[in-house]
């Protein structure tokens, strides 16, 4: 999946290097404070910034040159050589969402998620051409011990799918695990050539790191695995309300961030990310799909590009509790700006619900659909002889419709986006059929989707050493609920 089509600069020079100002300014003047973590913070003194407790403070351009040493792009591979994916550059990666911990479908409603859900999901994924990338935490499984649930997780996305996969990041020693089962899957000595998993690791905005997500991220950095460093920030709450301010600190985040990476081990592939949005006022929730969020997802992109890395944005994202007219708004609005601003990954591509909070099947293959139409928007147009169809004019001439010719004829499989789920009937034929609505029909591709899906082969001896990590990790810890 390459991008064939240039991404909107939204912001001139002169407002980019003012933005860029004003996060030097943010890490001179304020700093970003790293809790808990003594080691992070002997590596930035080492590296020429000035700590006080545990707050860091870099220089004007410190920080930026500590990043470039990150990999401007780079090669995520699967079990299956063939779902290989690049990060960076041209390219376009598509995951589906991470986090919710709770599900919804049509039938049975809202509900906590259970590592069925969990399954499930990751064989939708899998099953569809429009996501490569399996994604990490699809849905929380509130039915596992929070301890143990990750190598039930790591395990699901070994065994039922051969996509580039996240591991977990909720504590060091579940990244640590999330990458010895890596070792079990590619071979002991292939995570030292090759990338094969990632963490996401979330900064506490605002301008705080602490030793959970930094412990994971200097694990998988390590280990020469990938690190996506995302600032969650909602305008107002964990930052100003001015886009602009909001800019300079999610730039500084993130810098913090990936200068970690890189000082822990240089070379670390990395992914710039950012989950900017707006909130409500008048309330506190969050809001997505606005004008605002929009522009700061083109401004973002730009600042990413000026630092030559692979660009993460949210995808299709909604505050809506159902799939529906709200939902659809939003999450194609989202997505759009994420597509036309060069985003190299997209997170949330497919299923986000509720802020995040729920991840529906419905809604997941909806989403799906405009994944297609939006890989297909990337591909931009092709002109030549072909396109051209001098011969179908030849054939058809004036007056005469063109459905019947040879050219016509020979594309009709190819020349248009093919949904899976719209409804081109007439209105009797649609009311014959029953009068579903899109959501109906959704419930019954998801269903047809995991009613044929089959795991992919996993070597036995794999297997085997899999199912005996996990079972001595399982023994060695009791089980915690929170």
């Amino acid at each position: 999946m390459r991008r064939a089509i240039p991404a909107y600069d939204l912001l001139d020079e002169a407002a980019l290097a003012r933005i860029e100002r004003q996060a030097d300014w943010i890490l001179d003047e304020i700093g970003i404070e790293f809790r808990d973590d003594p080691e992070a913070l002997s590596l930035f003194e080492a590296a020429g910034a000035r700590v006080a407790g545990e707050r860091v403070r870099f220089e004007p351009g410190l920080a930026r040159a500590l990043c470039a040493s990150a990999p401007k792009q780079f090669r995520m591979e699967g079990r299956d050589p063939a779902s290989a994916v690049t990060l960076g550059g041209d390219h376009v990666v598509l995951m589906p969402a991470y986090g919710p911990p709770f599900v919804t479908d049509r039938e049975r409603g809202r509900r906590y998620a259970t590592i069925e859900d969990f399954r499930n999901f990751v064989k939708l994924t899998y099953a569809s051409p429009w996501l490569n990338h399996g994604g990490g935490t699809l849905c929380e499984p509130v039915d596992l011990p929070v301890n143990k649930r990750h190598l039930d997780m790591v395990y699901a996305h070994l065994r039922h799918s051969t996509k580039p996969f996240m591991g977990a990041v909720t504590a060091p020693e579940r990244a640590e695990d999330s990458i010895a089962m890596a070792r079990l899957a590619f071979g002991a000595e292939a995570l030292e050539t090759r990338c094969v998993i990632q963490g996401n690791v979330n900064v506490n905005s605002p301008l705080v790191y602490d030793s959970v997500m930094t412990g994971a991220l200097k694990a998988y950095a390590r280990a020469r695995q990938s690190v996506v460093i995302s600032p969650f920030i909602l305008g107002g709450a964990m930052g100003p309300v001015t886009q602009p301010a909001l800019l300079a600190q999610s730039h500084a985040e993130a810098m913090a961030g990936i200068a970690l990476s890189q000082l822990v081990r240089k070379g670390a592939p990395v992914v710039y990310g950012n989950f900017l949005t707006t909130m409500d006022l008048k309330s506190g929730a969050p809001t997505f799909g606005t004008p605002e969020a929009l522009l700061s997802t083109f401004a973002i992109a730009q600042l990413c590009r000026r630092l030559c890395l692979p660009l993460r944005c949210g995808g299709q994202l909604t505050a809506s509790k159902l799939a529906d007219g709200q939902a659809m708004q939003e999450s194609a609005t989202s997505m759009l700006a994420g597509v036309l601003a060069g985003s190299n990954f997209v997170f949330h591509a497919a299923g986000w619900l509720e802020g995040g909070l729920t991840i529906g099947y419905e809604k997941f293959v909806m989403d799906l659909d405009h994944c297609g139409m939006m890989l297909r928007l990337m591909a931009g147009l092709t002109v030549d002889e072909d396109a051209l169809a001098a011969e179908a004019y030849r054939e058809a001439g004036p007056g005469q419709a063109f459905l019947g010719t040879a050219h016509t004829l020979a594309h009709v499989e190819t020349a248009n986006y093919q949904s899976s789920l719209a409804d081109t009937a007439s209105f009797e034929q649609w009311s014959e059929l029953g009068r579903q609505d899109m959501e109906q029909r959704a419930t019954r591709l998801w269903q047809e989707m995991l009613a044929g899906s089959q795991a992919p082969p996993l070597d036995a001896g794999v297997e085997e050493a899999l199912q005996d990590f996990m079972a001595r990790r399982k023994a060695a810890l009791p089980d915690r609920w929170h």
